[in-house]
C-alpha cells in the first residue's frame, strides 16, 4: 500500500511510519501549515498534486492519506477527490471531530475512547471507529536492552517516585478563568468537582443524578464561545470538559502534594508551572530519548488520567509499560479491561489508594520488577502498531 502520510511534527510520527514500512508499505510525507482547518486554495493544490500522480500501470499512485489526529481541510480535500483519508485521533478532547466534515464516506476515523467512539456514533458520525493506541516495540525493545547493557544488566534507578505530564496550571485550566458565577452554582459546581476528585473511573458530570444538566445550562450563560459555523460543536460536552479538566488540575496537584510528602518524587513537566513543595520539576522529557529512560529508570511512574478521558486508555499509559516501567495509573474502565490490577500493572481506585500503593511496592521491588517485564510484554504483543496498523488500514 502506498501511503500519503500528513507530517505536523506530532511526537509519534516517526514511529509510526517506521512499522508502516516495516509492514511492506511504502510512506511519503507531506509537510503543511493545516493549522485553521481550512481548505485554502493552495493546500488543496498541495494534495491534488499527489492525487494526480500514477504509476507505471497508470493507476493513482497514492491508496490513502493518513494522520495522527483529524483535519477537517484534509477531509475536505479527500472528498473532494474521492479519496480515503485515515485518522487516528490520540488527543483528548479533539474538537475537531465535531467539523461537519467527519460524516465525509471517505473518512475512517479512530478513536481510543468507548465512550466518545458510542458519542460520536450517536450524533450521526458512522466514520468513527474504536481503537487503543499503540507503541513502537521494535524501538523501544532496541532502546531498554541497550540501557541494561550499559549497566550490566541491572537497572540503575533514577528516581522513586516520577510524575511526566502536564499539570495543566496555565492557560488551559479554562474553568479558574471564568470571571463570574453566581455563589450557589459555584459552591454546587466546586463541591462537585472536590467530590470527583475521590473517585476515579465514573464520570460525575454526566451523572444526572450528581450534576443535572440544568446546571451545565446554568453555566453556559456564564460561560461564551465564538460560533465560527465551522464546526456542530456540543457545547455542553465543552463545559463539562472543561469541569473535567479542572478535576485534573486540582487532583494531580494534590496527589502530587502528598507524595513529596512521603516520598523521594520529581515531576517532568513545562518549567513553568508551579512549584510543588517537595517535588523536584526537571523541565520536559523529549518523546523518543529521554522519556523512555524516565520510565525504565523510575522505580513508580504515575499515570493521573486526564478526566476528558472517561473510558480509554491514554498513549502515555502505553509508554511507560512499552519502556519497561512500573506503572501506577488511577482507574479507568478499559485500562482494567486490557491490563491485570497487580500483574501487568497497579491500579489505584482512589488517591489515597494511589498513596498506600505507593509505599507498598517501593517495599516490594521483586515484585514491582515482574510486574513491569509483564506489563511491557502484554503492550508489545498486543499494542503495537505492527499489531494495531493493519486493522487501522483495512477497509
Amino acid at each position: 500500500m502506498r501511503i500519503l502520510y500528513y507530517d505536523w511534527d506530532e511526537f509519534n510520527g516517526e514511529d509510526c511510519r517506521d512499522a508502516m514500512r516495516r509492514l511492506g508499505h511504502e510512506v511519503e510525507t507531506l509537510k503543511l501549515d493545516l493549522s485553521d482547518f481550512d481548505l485554502t486554495p493552495e493546500i488543496e493544490q498541495e494534495f491534488k498534486t499527489r492525487f494526480d500522480r500514477t504509476d507505471e500501470t497508470g493507476k493513482r499512485y497514492f491508496d490513502l492519506v493518513y494522520s495522527f489526529d483529524f483535519f477537517p481541510n484534509i477531509s475536505e480535500v479527500c472528498q473532494k477527490y474521492d479519496m480515503p483519508y485515515v485518522s487516528w485521533v490520540f488527543d483528548c478532547p479533539h474538537l475537531t471531530l465535531d467539523s461537519h466534515t467527519n460524516v465525509n464516506p471517505v473518512n475512517h476515523i479512530y478513536v481510543f475512547d468507548r465512550i466518545l467512539c458510542d458519542r460520536m456514533n450517536s450524533k450521526g458520525a458512522k466514520t468513527v471507529s474504536y481503537s487503543p493506541l499503540g507503541v513502537n516495540a521494535k524501538r523501544l525493545s532496541e532502546y531498554c536492552q541497550q540501557m541494561d547493557l550499559e549497566t550490566g544488566g541491572n537497572i540503575v534507578y533514577l528516581h522513586d517516585v516520577c510524575f511526566l505530564g502536564s499539570l495543566y496550571d496555565n492557560e488551559y485550566n479554562f474553568y479558574d478563568q471564568v470571571g463570574y458565577l453566581p455563589p450557589a452554582l459555584k459552591g454546587y459546581t466546586d463541591a462537585v468537582i472536590r467530590s470527583q476528585q475521590s473517585v476515579f473511573g465514573v464520570d460525575f458530570f454526566t451523572e444526572e443524578a450528581i450534576y443535572p444538566n440544568s446546571k451545565i445550562q446554568e453555566l453556559r450563560q456564564y460561560i461564551k464561545f465564538e460560533d465560527t459555523g465551522k464546526y456542530e460543536i456540543d457545547y455542553d460536552e465543552v463545559i463539562r470538559n472543561i469541569l473535567r479538566k479542572k478535576v485534573t488540575v486540582n487532583e494531580r496537584h494534590d496527589i502530587l502534594v502528598e507524595m513529596g510528602k512521603r516520598f523521594d518524587t520529581v515531576m517532568y513537566t513545562n518549567p513553568d508551572a508551579k512549584p510543588i513543595e517537595g517535588v523536584n520539576n526537571l523541565g520536559i522529557a523529549s518523546y523518543t530519548e529521554k522519556m523512555p529512560q524516565v520510565f525504565h529508570r523510575s522505580k513508580i511512574n504515575l499515570n493521573i488520567t486526564l478526566r476528558c478521558i472517561t473510558s480509554g486508555v491514554s498513549l502515555r499509559v502505553m509508554d511507560v509499560l512499552a519502556a519497561g516501567g512500573f506503572l501506577l495509573t488511577t482507574y479507568t474502565p478499559e485500562i482494567a479491561e486490557y491490563f491485570v490490577d497487580g500483574e501487568d500493572l497497579a491500579i489505584a481506585y482512589s488517591p489515597e489508594d494511589m498513596l498506600s500503593k505507593t509505599a507498598y511496592y517501593l517495599e516490594h521491588e521483586d515484585e514491582r520488577k515482574q510486574i513491569a517485564i509483564n506489563g511491557q510484554k502484554k503492550v508489545f504483543e498486543n499494542f503495537a502498531y505492527t499489531k494495531l496498523l493493519p486493522d487501522i488500514l483495512k477497509f
